[in-house]
């Protein structure tokens, strides 16, 4: 699948689920929905201190490097696309990931963020932290879903993909997954699902409507002893177009496509308790550019 292509969330035979639970964000394959509106050498000799002159010279450096620094990461100055740390869609080389002094998020809808800036810093921020909310547990229930739903997309939008996500996330599809006909894990297991996005990149944008694409790594399996369907890891990249409604951007339709994908490391799998204890002690990002 590849970003843009239009594609069923239902399987192919019996209109059903595929079976890879991951996808797409949340385990559901969304289709596009189109609406009419250092240094590294070798370590050196010390050399003696000569005398205070030479300790309050080395000291005046520090001080004007950490003013410099200072007044860097509060993004005043420079001109107005170093500001924003936005780009041109188009432009060779990414986007700036360092402070750039704009706030594109203002607050939170529920525990997703909102109120992003109407430029390509706030859509790509807005499409970060809807990939998070699309990629979380909280998908698995039907009650949070609803909510994930409508805060995430234009009303339009929602309206059409309630009804498929339910049918989507069926009684059978979540038994596969190890959870309850209402998405809760049996007890003494854990239930994972996030995703983490890796980068964002502009598409198209003006003031209206963007294009955005998000590459991610997402987590989901059942965390427990008696599990048989273990954490595992996927890479992926999300495009979501969006569209400015009400003050905010929303999206109106989105892709998705496997990969890039990295050359998995040489570190040994942890086990199934300490990968419960690090989700419920590491709490997410608010996405922000």
């Amino acid at each position: 699948m590849s970003p843009g292509d239009e594609h069923d969330y239902r399987g192919k035979d019996q209109g059903g689920r595929p079976d890879d639970p991951y996808s797409t964000l949340g385990g559901t394959r969304q289709t596009r929905t189109r609406l009419p509106d250092g240094d590294g050498g070798l370590p050196h000799a010390r050399r003696p201190v000569r005398n205070s002159r030479s300790l309050v010279t080395i000291t005046g450096v520090v001080v004007l490097l950490i003013a410099a620094i200072a007044f860097a990461n509060r993004g005043g100055g420079g001109d107005e696309d170093a500001a924003s740390g936005t780009k041109k869609p188009g432009t060779a080389g990414s986007a700036p990931t360092a402070p750039t002094g704009t706030k594109p998020v203002q607050g939170k809808n529920g525990t997703i963020a909102s109120g992003f800036a109407q430029d390509e810093q706030g859509a790509q921020s807005a499409a970060a932290n809807y990939a998070v909310a699309l990629g979380s547990a909280e998908m698995f229930t039907k009650e949070s879903r609803h909510q994930i739903l409508d805060t995430v997309y234009s009303p339009a939008a929602a309206d059409k993909l309630r009804e498929p996500q339910d049918l989507a996330y069926s009684v059978e599809f979540l038994e596969r997954l190890g959870l309850d006909p209402d998405g809760k894990a049996p007890q003494g297991s854990t239930f994972i699902s996030r995703t983490v996005p890796v980068g964002t990149k502009v598409l198209a944008f003006d003031d209206a409507t963007a294009e955005v694409a998000v590459w991610y790594t997402g987590l989901i399996g059942m965390s427990g002893e008696d599990s048989t369907k273990p954490v595992s890891t996927t890479w992926k990249t999300w495009t979501a177009q969006l569209s400015w409604l009400d003050g905010d951007w929303k999206v109106t339709g989105a892709s998705e496509s496997d990969g890039p994908a990295p050359v998995p490391g040489d570190v040994a799998a942890s086990k199934s308790d300490a990968i419960s204890k690090a989700v419920e002690e590491y709490g997410g990002f608010t996405y922000a550019r």
